[in-house]
């Protein structure tokens, strides 16, 4: 690898994180598309590779949010729950089921279109005249097993279609983004181990990118550091804006590419 490519690593890592660590996403989502279209990275090595990266990035991340509190929260034992079990299944589908390029984009625009259109509907809405009541413990961990599996195969870990859906309920994302992070770490910790005991089954390029991976997680570590400090100075409704956007841009851009 050459000095140009794992500086260009480090920045993409760290400027992803920076922008999205303070909603709680890792800022793996918006990986994929660069390890895709730039990086020349196999399927499915993408999935583990952003794993790798969610590893080593969110703890920069972590020990800012723990520093001011945010990770005693009851929410966190709630969504690893549903998404430590879910990731495993998720990257056992994603290795003998889901391993072609083409299937994987139609999947991934899947889940980032309406995760795009969430953020920003969420963002135009006129907040109701009476706050939402959270859901139940019940219904989030339900929905965590499910949000584990999409998040076992795309790579993202959960955390990042978990954070948008909980704030939407009502959850403030001063609560939702710690959790959402730390189940994103933890998570993406199982998957990564999940992914190193496929590899054993001889199935194509199941590895993660080593270089890769920990080049833009060391970028992330800096970036989710930064991005967790900014927080509290961040307009939360641009921000989310501006993730819709790059959501709902890349989903389209996938669609376009499998028909094409």
């Amino acid at each position: 690898m050459t000095w140009d490519l794992a500086l260009g690593c480090v920045t993409v890592g760290l400027v992803i994180a920076t922008l999205t660590t303070p909603v709680g996403v890792s800022g793996a989502v918006f990986l994929l598309p660069v390890q895709f279209s730039l990086l020349g990275v196999p399927s499915p090595a993408v999935t583990p590779t952003n794993l790798l990266f969610n590893v080593v990035a969110a703890p920069g991340g972590l020990l800012r949010f723990r520093r001011r509190g945010g990770l005693a929260s009851p929410l966190t034992r709630v969504l690893l729950l549903g998404t430590l079990p879910g990731v495993v299944i998720g990257a056992v589908i994603r290795v003998f089921a889901v391993p072609g390029a083409d299937v994987f984009q139609l999947l991934a625009a899947a889940v980032l279109l309406p995760l795009g259109v969430w953020l920003w509907v969420g963002t135009l809405r006129p907040a109701p005249p009476r706050p939402r009541p959270p859901p139940s413990n019940r219904a989030i961990a339900t929905l965590s097993v499910g949000v584990g599996i999409v998040g076992g195969i795309y790579g993202i870990g959960g955390g990042s279609i978990l954070g948008p859906i909980l704030v939407g309920r009502g959850l403030p994302v001063v609560t939702v983004a710690p959790a959402a992070l730390a189940s994103t770490f933890l998570t993406s910790v199982t998957g990564a181990l999940t992914f190193a005991v496929l590899e054993m089954t001889g199935r194509g390029d199941i590895a993660p990118d080593w270089p890769i991976g920990l080049l833009c997680g060391l970028g992330g570590l800096a970036g989710g550091y930064l991005g967790a400090a900014l927080q509290p100075l961040l307009p939360e409704r641009r921000l989310r804006q501006l993730l819709g956007t790059c959501a709902v841009a890349i989903g389209v851009l996938y669609v376009v590419q499998t028909v094409a």
